[in-house]
């Protein structure tokens, strides 16, 4: 179903046929894509971690719900936060563009910079990796979906009902699957 390769900035939506414990029914957003391999963030997962346990000064910084994310199961004790500006076409300290005004906030900036220069801010623990060339045999194999990213999949107030909102809005074959229930004789 998937005729492009993925990039930066596009979500791999799992399909149905991803049932592996660790990526059922999530949305990932690609941070980077390359030859040297693949990496990303789940953005419709919690983690078990409250936030203020880890990072207690970005507490009132990040949107609602002010959680951790889980971002993947790679480095887990790792963080890396998705920002939205503030000010479209501005680059404040530390922030580096990767859709719209979408983009990495590394988290040794101080918080004294970061308060106000941006309208959103999420955290997620860990991050999805793959090796080179093996996130294109996963999509290639129908593992993955992929989705041009929207501002809410990364901020929005939902983020567990994203997977199946991703798929209701494509316009293709793959809005069927946001009807998918785990019982096959109810599909």
């Amino acid at each position: 179903m998937t005729a492009r390769a993925p990039a930066p900035g596009d979500l791999l939506v799992a399909s149905v046929l991803l049932a592996d414990g660790v990526f059922d029914r999530t949305v990932v957003l690609v941070l980077d894509c390359d030859e040297d391999g693949a990496l990303g963030v789940i953005l419709n997962e919690i983690s078990q971690t409250p936030l203020d346990a880890v990072l207690p000064d970005w507490v009132e910084t990040v949107s609602e719900p002010r959680l951790l994310f889980h971002g993947g199961p790679v480095s887990p004790n790792g963080a890396i936060c998705l920002a939205s500006v503030a000010s479209p076409g501005e680059e404040p300290p530390g922030w580096r563009p990767l859709f719209d005004t979408v983009g990495l906030l590394h988290l040794d900036t101080p918080i004294e910079i970061v308060a106000g220069a941006y309208r959103d801010l999420r955290i997620f623990a860990g991050y999805a990796g793959w090796a080179a060339g093996q996130l294109q045999g996963e999509v290639a194999s129908g593992m993955w979906h992929i989705a041009t990213a929207e501002y809410d999949d990364v901020f929005g107030a939902r983020p567990l009902e994203l997977w199946r909102g991703v798929l209701r809005r494509q316009r293709s074959e793959m809005a069927y699957f946001s009807t998918w229930l785990e019982d096959p004789d109810l599909n």
